[in-house]
């Protein structure tokens, strides 16, 4: 094999959900038998940490009617119907135009959805309320692409397009954030790169996102023109009559009301999409033959002979982001399979609950008191072992419930779930519910 077949196949690989599990759980192993640097593994505390995020489910989802974990969630933080709002002002686009404009609204909050910082926080000028840190991002970007913050076009306000994120500067998007001195948000600078790189991603693809006004939601019509359904309506499926969650489960936790269909999306194809559409906007990551690696950081026990030995892919934010466009794929009518392949999110309230609650051990204590770069080894043993435990965590409530992955698949136990589990045990531990370990973000990683 030529070098740059090694090359090609090296970088196909480290894009591969598989790639994230092999790779951490050789870390997991090796924190298992005690043979990493900053944490060991206590799964003794296993059954403890599955109770306390049922418990939290429970809190959240009495009937355990639970959504994906997506950034849909965040747009309603208040329990404030703007998606409603939206969905209003959509009645009078085509299904698939829909979708674009949901897709370009997801993308670009997804992407601007990295750590805030303790000290941030976003007034509503609509209601009057205040919201801080993913919740606060998403109503602020919520507002901004309502307001056409993103667009060039002032008729079209409801649009990302690149000559839009081109034309946006840092002044402007601190207006939207409402980022000042006295209120300072973490990496407002990176977020602008990112946003600018995302114009340029889009231009330079134009059979993902279109040669005629790039716009990130064109990728809704190439997934949904790659699989090419044939829908059929059913007027007597309706909200009041729609399956039950086991019975949803059953038939790939994906149907949508008022529509069925005669093909199917792997979510690891979105996902696959997503790195190779968005692969190149991300700044000072690793790259093999001029290739962007994203969100793939070295780790020392892994070294090994052949290329990317020692690389750990986590693909957070493009994970993130793909969950976040699986709910406008169902609108159109694709049933969504394959979500296990994708895996839990390692960031700092999934990892930090693996930390509070015990599952993981830190060898010295100093870890706590100082902060760290996302490519830190410290991080990346972190964030490893949170993607193994969180699978851990699902098997084990899974287990206590009666119920299998297709009936609550990991996007729900991470909405459930983990995610608000972390947040929920910072918050009983620490003043402000910070994490238990600082990171050093510049806005484009978690």
């Amino acid at each position: 094999m030529s070098a740059i077949d090694r090359e090609l196949k090296t970088i196909a690989y480290l894009k591969t959900p598989a790639a994230i599990r092999h790779k951490c759980d050789r870390l997991f192993q090796l924190a298992r038998a005690d043979k990493l640097r900053y944490f060991r593994v206590d799964l003794s505390q296993l059954d403890k940490a599955a109770n306390y995020v049922i418990e939290t489910m429970r809190e959240n989802y009495p009937d355990f009617n639970i959504p994906f974990h997506s950034r849909w969630r965040h747009f309603e933080a208040g329990n404030l119907p703007r998606l409603a709002e939206l969905d209003k002002i959509l009645t009078e686009f085509e299904p698939i135009e829909r979708a674009k404009i949901k897709f370009d609204l997801a993308i670009v909050s997804v992407l601007l959805d990295a750590g805030a910082g303790a000290d941030w926080q976003y007034c509503e000028a609509a209601t009057g309320q205040i919201y801080r840190r993913s919740e606060g991002l998403a109503v602020a970007t919520f507002r901004m692409f309502c307001q056409g913050i993103f667009s060039s076009d002032s008729d079209v306000p409801w649009q990302v397009d690149s000559r839009g994120l081109a034309e946006l500067t840092l002044e402007k998007l601190a207006v939207g954030f409402q980022a000042n001195r006295d209120n300072p948000l973490v990496g407002l600078a990176g977020r602008l790169s990112l946003l600018q790189g995302l114009g340029r991603a889009i231009e330079q693809n134009p059979l993902l996102f279109g040669s005629d006004n790039p716009r990130p939601g064109n990728l809704a019509k190439y997934l949904f023109d790659k699989c090419s359904p044939e829908l059929k309506t059913d007027s007597k499926l309706t909200n009041s009559t729609r399956p039950s969650v086991r019975e949803v489960g059953r038939v790939t936790n994906s149907l949508h009301a008022g529509a069925t269909c005669c093909k199917t999306i792997e979510a690891a194809d979105v996902l696959s999409a997503v790195l190779t559409g968005f692969g190149e906007i991300w700044p000072g990551r690793y790259a093999i033959g001029g290739v962007n690696l994203g969100d793939v950081w070295p780790h020392p026990a892994l070294k090994g002979e052949n290329l990317g030995d020692d690389l750990v892919p986590f693909h957070k934010l493009s994970q993130w982001l793909t969950y976040s466009l699986l709910e406008p794929l169902q609108e159109l009518g694709l049933a969504v399979t394959g979500l296990d392949e994708l895996t839990g999110l390692p960031e700092y309230r999934n990892g930090g609950l693996c930390l509070d609650i015990g599952l993981l051990k830190a060898k010295d204590l100093a870890v706590f008191a100082g902060s760290y770069l996302p490519g830190s080894e410290v991080i990346v043993e972190w964030r490893s072992l949170a993607v193994i435990l969180l699978d851990k965590i699902a098997a084990t409530i899974r287990e206590k419930l009666h119920l299998t992955a297709d009936e609550l698949p990991l996007v729900k136990i991470l909405q459930g779930g983990t995610w608000t589990a972390g947040r929920k045990i910072a918050a009983e531990l620490r003043t402000g519910g910070v994490p238990p370990i600082q990171i050093e973000s510049d806005g484009t990683v978690f």
